[in-house]
């Protein structure tokens, strides 16, 4: 696998994840996510996928097929790249609002995230988890951040 050369600019300032969470394209596709996960208390699905970025830095979304419940599985990222274009994050929802679920990131999704060997690309951030009221990173490292609430962020 032919891993893709970055521009200079890029590996110096990596993109900041409200950045990229701002970016119509990125926004709108999270956007439609969430609502193509049938949030609630019963019944929803984990939606994800990757946010990419091609030769003319642009960011773009490669969405993953969708999960059962609160699970999804996450396709082939070899030395993070999808399709040969570098990642710059990943997300996925958290639909299932009932009292079984967490809105959170758990300690699965951290490790997932933190452990996955292939996403340790220069350019990328983390994972976005959409939850009914908030958005949340989490980092390379498996840390957890709160965004910011999911309405203010996605629309």
């Amino acid at each position: 696998m032919q891993i893709s050369e970055y521009p200079e600019h890029e590996k110096k300032s990596p993109r900041r994840p409200l950045d990229i969470l701002r970016h119509p394209t990125v926004r709108s596709a999270l956007a439609l996510a969430w609502v193509e996960s049938k949030p609630g208390l019963t019944g929803g699905h984990e939606e994800g996928g990757f946010i990419v970025v091609d030769g003319e830095d642009k960011l773009s979304v490669q969405r993953w097929q969708a999960g059962e419940g609160n699970q999804i599985r996450v396709p082939e990222h070899l030395g993070c790249e999808a399709d040969g274009l570098p990642v710059v994050a990943t997300f996925h929802t958290h639909p299932n609002t009932g009292p079984d679920y967490l809105q959170e990131p758990g300690e699965t999704d951290k490790r997932g995230v933190r452990d996955d060997a292939e996403l340790k690309g220069s350019q990328y951030v983390g994972e976005f988890v959409v939850a009914h009221e908030t958005v949340y990173l989490i980092t390379p490292s498996g840390t957890v951040r709160e965004l910011d609430g999911r309405s203010e962020l996605l629309g």
